[in-house]
């Protein structure tokens, strides 16, 4: 579990509030290498590992994260990605149709998370993964944990140790305390946090 005295030590790097926009993720390593330490090479590492089939992304952003996504999943597995904003998935659509990648591996949806996600198979996903800042952050556990298979693992990127002396008491560090005590409250759930690019923190469900 997460200790109690870690929850207000939580802050958000290197990502925007909301999901009509996204940062684009900071690593430890070179983004173009197969081995490195950044977000992104996590995000593989992560879809691999598990042998994603069925992956869910909040915030498409440029695309960026859903090719490496993509990268560690198996071949027929398909990604699904929200982005309240139309112009970052035709950004993203483009992007994902020059790495070569096939129109039938991503579903692209225009929307808002908390909408859309009530309407998704539950148990039915491998992998969530949460790449927005923003103060849904409770309800985006509560919506993703349902979706995931048992052994699935939902990830908020942006979440990291360390404090935020600027928002100390702002409504986005609120939600990410709410949000870990959601996850120090649920015995169900296992928890890591990882200290790369902008943070991690990783909600494995038993």
């Amino acid at each position: 579990m997460i200790p109690e005295r870690s929850v207000a030590r939580y802050s958000t790097g290197g990502y925007a509030v909301g999901e009509r926009t996204r940062a684009r993720p900071v690593g430890d390593g070179p983004l173009d290498s197969p081995v490195g330490a950044s977000s992104l090479h996590v995000l593989r590492f992560l879809a691999a590992a598990l042998r994603a089939r069925a992956v869910v992304e909040i915030g498409t952003g440029s695309g960026e994260s859903a090719r490496w996504l993509l990268r560690g999943m198996l071949p027929e597995g398909v990604l699904t990605s929200i982005d309240a904003d139309p112009a970052n998935q035709r950004i993203a659509r483009a992007a994902l149709r020059e790495e070569g990648i096939a129109p039938t591996r991503t579903r692209l949806i225009t929307g808002c998370a908390v909408e859309m996600l009530p309407r998704f198979t539950e148990g039915g996903y491998d992998l969530v993964s949460v790449g927005v800042a923003s103060t849904d952050y409770p309800a985006y556990l509560e919506l993703g944990a349902r979706l995931l298979r048992p052994g699935g693992v939902i990830v908020f990127a942006g979440v990291q140790l360390g404090g935020d002396p600027d928002d100390s008491s702002g409504a986005l560090t609120a939600a990410i305390r709410d949000l870990v005590k959601a996850v120090q409250d649920d015995e169900g759930l296992i928890p890591v946090t990882l200290p790369t690019g902008p943070g991690l923190l990783a909600v494995a469900k038993g």
